[in-house]
């Protein structure tokens, strides 16, 4: 490949300069030739992969749900950590690391037929507050909602805090924070993300992604990817060990790969949904806290697994050494729809991903 730049480098100038009308015929057909062959090599997928799952998790550490297919936006899967459980008091978001029992409040989406045009809801079902009672409750509330209904229901707020960031958010009323709130042992309050923009930071930061780009309420960058075949490897050291084998989930990744080598993800810079033209950039490895210890479907917390394991092999990047490593983090380039059994295809590779930090 750079030989081929090389060459157009060198024979440009002859091209334009050189007084021989044959040498000049010459150097058209060929020049373009390589010029064609470069373009056409850049577009070759390096590796392709079957993508298998796509999931989101529409308020932020409580519990996912997969779709056959979905949009990709820039600020990263329809629907993906839209909304966030925060303080009700100080308004500082809440996650797994505090209480893993936030991983029982699950989500589903519904469709709601009765309106003249059917529009999706959000149905968040929250567990009874003690082992004592079975009793659930069911929050259903716009998956899509129009300002005219949140100026209704919610109030906006300005001092939402995630991690080191400021943001706005639409603070739901009472009804809907009192379930969260008995469940959770502690008043809480439930948000959606406002109109301000929270940049992405870090390995996104616009100096370094070459654009400015928000997303709502993930940790750091919109999408995460993932392979099967790394989980594999890792499961397999896990077994070995005399433990039982842990499901992608644990992980909490938006789009999930087949994958065929263990870790070959850990190269990808530049990657395109397979038959659209939906690129995105691969912007960093995800360095992990203990949040994958914890089972979803329990919020049971192992007080080593698979954090030890991964400890003990994963801390591959020189940016965050003292964490291990599973998935990559992206920016979405376009927006467009995505669906299980597309195929990821790499376009580029790298060796010097590096995390930066920022939040």
């Amino acid at each position: 490949m750079p030989s081929l730049i090389l060459v157009a480098i060198i024979l440009l100038p002859l091209l334009l300069l050189a007084p021989i009308p044959h040498l000049q015929t010459w150097l058209a057909t060929h020049l373009s030739h390589a010029l064609t062959l470069l373009t056409h090599r850049r577009n070759q997928p390096k590796q392709s992969h079957e993508i298998v799952s796509l999931r989101v998790y529409p308020i932020k550490s409580c519990r996912g749900l997969t779709l056959p297919r979905t949009k990709l936006l820039q600020h990263g899967l329809d629907l993906d950590r839209r909304w966030m459980i925060v303080d009700a008091t100080t308004h500082t978001f809440l996650t797994i690391r505090q209480n893993p029992r936030m991983t029982l409040i699950t989500t589903a989406l519904t469709p709601d037929t009765t309106e003249a045009t059917e529009t999706l809801h959000l149905s968040i079902t929250v567990p009874a507050a003690s082992s004592s009672s079975s009793r659930t409750t069911t929050i259903t509330i716009p998956a899509h909602p129009t300002p005219a209904w949140l100026a209704a229901h919610t109030t906006l707020a300005t001092d939402i805090r995630i991690w080191d960031t400021t943001t706005d958010g639409h603070i739901y009323d009472a009804a809907i924070n009192a379930p969260l709130s008995n469940f959770l042992g502690r008043d809480v309050a439930l948000v959606y993300k406002g109109p301000t923009p929270r940049i992405l930071q870090g390995n996104g930061a616009p100096r370094r992604l070459g654009r400015e780009q928000a997303t709502n309420f993930p940790d750091v960058h919109p999408v995460l990817l993932a392979s099967e075949a790394s989980l594999a490897e890792l499961n397999g050291r896990l077994v070995a060990q005399g433990e039982e084998k842990i499901t992608v989930e644990r992980f909490r990744p938006n789009v999930v790969v087949r994958g065929e080598v263990a870790w070959e993800e850990d190269t990808w810079k530049t990657v395109r949904i397979g038959g659209t033209k939906l690129e995105l950039d691969v912007v960093a490895r995800c360095a992990r806290c203990q949040v994958p210890n914890v089972e979803p479907a329990t919020a049971v917390k192992h007080k080593k697994q698979p954090w030890d394991t991964l400890m003990a092999y994963r801390r591959v990047d020189e940016g965050m050494k003292y964490k291990p490593c599973f998935g990559m983090l992206s920016a979405p380039r376009q927006e467009g729809e995505i669906a299980v059994g597309m195929r990821l295809e790499v376009l580029e590779e790298t060796t010097k991903h590096r995390y930066i930090a920022g939040f």
